[in-house]
C-alpha cells in the first residue's frame, strides 16, 4: 500500500510541477508589459451599486480625476435603500465629466439581480468600449483607464485586469485574503495566456458593448445571482478575443473583508459560481486543487510511516522551491511581495478552507448575495 501511495505522490508532484512551472509560468515568467501605441477610444466606465453611498462618496473622485481624454461615467443604482441614488445625482450635478445615472427599480422577474441592473447600464452607455469596476474600488493611478483600454484592438474585445485588496498591517486575515486573490489572478492570467480563458473579476474588467449584445450578455445565466464577471467571461472568451493587463497603474484596490465569517460567505458565493463553468475549465481547476490537497495529505501519511523518507523530503523541498519561484515572480508583477515569505502557510490554510467551503456548499447553497 505504501508503495502505491509513493507512486501516486510522485505523479501528483509531476502534476503540480506542470501547473506551477509550465502553466503558471506563462504569467510568472512573462516580460513586464510595455506601453503600447497610443490608443484612446471613447470609454464608458460602469459602476453598479447597491446600498453603497459611502463607498461612492469615497471612490468616485478617483474616477473623475482620470487622465483620459474622452470617457463617461455610468452610475447604476440597483434598487438601493440608502442614499446611493442621491449621491449619484449629486456627482452628476457637480461634475464636469459626463455622468449618466441609471436608476433600476426592483423587478419581480429579476429580483435582486445585479446582472439585470448592469445590463440596463450597458444599454445606457454611449460608447463601444466598456470598463467595469465596483463601488468599493478605487483605481491605482490616474492612468487606470488609459492602461486598461490601450489593449483594445480589432482582435481583442476582453481585457482582464487585476483587482487588488488594500494592505493592512498586522492582520493575518488580510494577508490570507490577498494571497488567495494573488493565486486566483495567477490562474486566470496564466490560463488566458495559454489560450484557455475561464474568468475575470468585475473589480477590473473591460469588454466591448458589441460583444456583450452579440453573445446575449447575461441571458444564459441571468437566474444565477452571481457571476456577472466570471460567468460572462467563461461564456464568451476565446483564445483570440481576450488579453491581459497587469501594469501597476492598471490595478484597482478594494477594502477586504474584516472577519473570517464575512470572507467565508463571500468565498462560498464565488466557489458556487464556479460550478457553472465549462466542463474542461472545471476539470482543470479541480485537478489543480485536488493535486494541491493530495500532495500534502500523501506527504504527511508517507512521512508518518517514515517510508522512503529521504525521497519524500527531497520531493517536498523541490516542490516548495518551484512553488516559491513562481509565487515570487508573480507577486513582483502584482505588487504583493510581502506575501511571499509565508506563501506555503497560506497555501495550506486555503486548501482546507476551500475543502470546508466545498462540503458546506454541498449541504446548503448560499442564499444571501
Amino acid at each position: 500500500m505504501l508503495e502505491y501511495l509513493l507512486v501516486t505522490f510522485i505523479v501528483i508532484f509531476c502534476i503540480q510541477f506542470i501547473f506551477y512551472i509550465i502553466v503558471f509560468g506563462f504569467f510568472a515568467f512573462s516580460k513586464k508589459q510595455s506601453k503600447l501605441k497610443s490608443n484612446s477610444p471613447p470609454v464608458s466606465v460602469l459602476i453598479c451599486a447597491k446600498n453603497e453611498a459611502l463607498n461612492l462618496i469615497k471612490n468616485i473622485p478617483y474616477i473623475l480625476k482620470q487622465n483620459y481624454p474622452n470617457f463617461e461615467l455610468i452610475l447604476i443604482n440597483d434598487s438601493s435603500k440608502d442614499h446611493t441614488l442621491k449621491v449619484m445625482e449629486q456627482f452628476k450635478k457637480e461634475s464636469s465629466v459626463q455622468i449618466k445615472v441609471v436608476d433600476v427599480k426592483a423587478n419581480e422577474q429579476f429580483w435582486g439581480s445585479k446582472k439585470y441592473a448592469l445590463t440596463l447600464g450597458i444599454k445606457a452607455s454611449s460608447y463601444e468600449h466598456l470598463l467595469l469596476t465596483d463601488a468599493d474600488c478605487k483605481p491605482n493611478s490616474e492612468n487606470w483607464i488609459s492602461e486598461m483600454t490601450q489593449h483594445f484592438d480589432t482582435e481583442h474585445q476582453i481585457i482582464l485586469g487585476y483587482g487588488a485588496y488594500k494592505k493592512m498591517n498586522k492582520s493575518f486575515l488580510n494577508k490570507l485574503i490577498r494571497f488567495e486573490t494573488l493565486l486566483t489572478a495567477i490562474q486566470y492570467f496564466s490560463f488566458s495566456k495559454i489560450g484557455i480563458p475561464y474568468m475575470g473579476v468585475g473589480r477590473n474588467l473591460a469588454y466591448t458593448k458589441s460583444l456583450f449584445f452579440s453573445t446575449n450578455g447575461f441571458v444564459n445565466h441571468m437566474k444565477i445571482k452571481s457571476g456577472d464577471d466570471d460567468l460572462f467571461v467563461n461564456q464568451v472568451a476565446t483564445k483570440q478575443n481576450i488579453t491581459t493587463c497587469y501594469s501597476t497603474d492598471s490595478f484597482t484596490e478594494s477594502i477586504p473583508k474584516s472577519t473570517f465569517k464575512t470572507w467565508i460567505h463571500q468565498k462560498r458565493r464565488h466557489i458556487s459560481t464556479a460550478s457553472f463553468y465549462k466542463p474542461h475549465h472545471k476539470f482543470l481547476l479541480g485537478l489543480f486543487y485536488t493535486s494541491q490537497l493530495l500532495f500534502w495529505v500523501l506527504a504527511i501519511i508517507l512521512l508518518s510511516f517514515l517510508y522512503q523518507w529521504p525521497i519524500i523530503v527531497a520531493i517536498i523541498v523541490i516542490r516548495i522551491l518551484f512553488y516559491y519561484i513562481t509565487i515570487n515572480s508573480s507577486a513582483k508583477k502584482l505588487n504583493e511581495k510581502d506575501l511571499v515569505l509565508l506563501a506555503p502557510l497560506f497555501e495550506v490554510f486555503l486548501i482546507f478552507i476551500q475543502l470546508f467551503i466545498f462540503i458546506k456548499n454541498l449541504i446548503s447553497k448560499p442564499k444571501n448575495w
